[in-house]
């Protein structure tokens, strides 16, 4: 198996960007605005050559920017609050953290200067038999296209999840997360970092600029970084496709828009310093903005049980058949904003 990490890139009028074979995850991504500035709204973790890293799990040792997980999550031990089970479907390498794809090197496919594609196929005991992601710059405009394709091994339900993880700058509040329509705003059902969790468990609200944290008081959690140290998770379901973070300091959003009728919500990861083991060292700030078919990340014996969100209306898997190829296009962009 191979251990080096390749990459590949691409540039075209309104910018560049770059595809590594590990996770084959994108990023960073330069884009050209048109006044002429060029911004990189894509997160690349800092410790991508420190040579401690291949202690840490492969989607960790060169984390960056966006990447398919399939499924989304990973099966663990979890102090839980009433109404979620592990009791769903599982299988031999459901416990790997988002999924086989996020963890081994990909293999290349057709890739030119219009165009990278990859491809991983994934462990004969898996119900899914191959991922494919074709990676495609928009000619005319500062955005990327991007297909995943998901071919089955045997019928299954599984939870399935998008990763775009975004930098931030340091300043508390310098970033506006502005969602698209949506219902509810969900709060993690325990804690996902201990002694770091930030908003009251199993908790739902109206709006994501009205938070409740576990001491109480009201949070606006559009606003990041956030200015507490924390390690959390929001899931707002019912989401339009669409969410836009607006760098107002800089100038300029970053957009993401996705298929809603195959990831419904929306997951943010907000890692606002509070990891303090090795390779965050409390220092890690970053957001992840995930379109998902999932119970936050809890993986599929939790996704594919029956659990608050599900009874909610709100789905938390998708469903694969070997006869039918799934096939779904999203799409990053920027925009100069004020």
């Amino acid at each position: 198996m191979r251990t080096t990490t390749t990459r590949k890139a691409l540039a075209w009028a309104h910018g560049c960007l770059s595809v590594q074979s590990l996770g084959g995850m994108l990023g960073p991504v330069l884009f050209l605005l048109p006044d002429g500035r060029q911004v990189s709204p894509l997160h690349v973790a800092r410790w991508g050559h420190d040579p401690r890293r291949g202690a840490l799990p492969e989607i960790l040792q060169e984390l960056r920017g966006e990447w398919p997980c399939v499924p989304f999550g990973g099966d663990a031990d979890r102090a839980l609050a009433a109404g979620w089970t592990a009791t769903g479907e599982s299988f031999a390498g459901a416990t790997v953290p988002h999924g086989h794809s996020s963890n081994v090197h990909w293999d290349w496919s057709v890739c030119d200067d219009r165009q990278l594609n990859l491809e991983c196929r994934y462990p004969e005991d898996h119900p899914i038999r191959l991922l494919r992601r074709r990676i495609v710059p928009d000619p005319t405009a500062a955005a990327v296209d991007i297909i995943l394709e998901i071919e089955a091994r045997r019928a299954c339900r599984l939870p399935v999840g998008l990763h775009p993880t975004f930098r931030l700058p340091l300043r508390p509040g310098a970033v506006t997360i502005e969602p698209g329509e949506y219902d509810r705003v969900w709060s993690f059902p325990g804690d996902v970092e201990p002694g770091a969790a930030l908003f009251a468990p199993a908790r739902q609200w109206p709006l994501l600029d009205k938070v409740e944290t576990r001491g109480g008081e009201t949070v606006d959690a559009t606003q990041v970084p956030l200015a507490a140290e924390a390690e959390d998770l929001l899931q707002l379901t019912g989401i339009s496709g669409s969410v836009a973070l607006h760098y107002r300091d800089e100038g300029f959003r970053a957009r993401l828009d996705w298929q809603k009728e195959h990831f419904p919500s929306l997951l943010l990861w907000y890692s606002n310093r509070g990891r303090k083991a090795y390779p965050w060292d409390g220092r890690h700030v970053a957001l992840g903005v995930e379109p998902i078919a999932s119970a936050f990340d809890l993986g599929p014996a939790i996704s594919s049980a029956s659990n608050p969100l599900e009874l909610a209306g709100v789905a938390t898997t998708l469903s694969f058949r070997p006869d039918r190829i799934f096939t779904s296009r999203y799409r990053l962009s920027v925009e100069a904003a004020v």
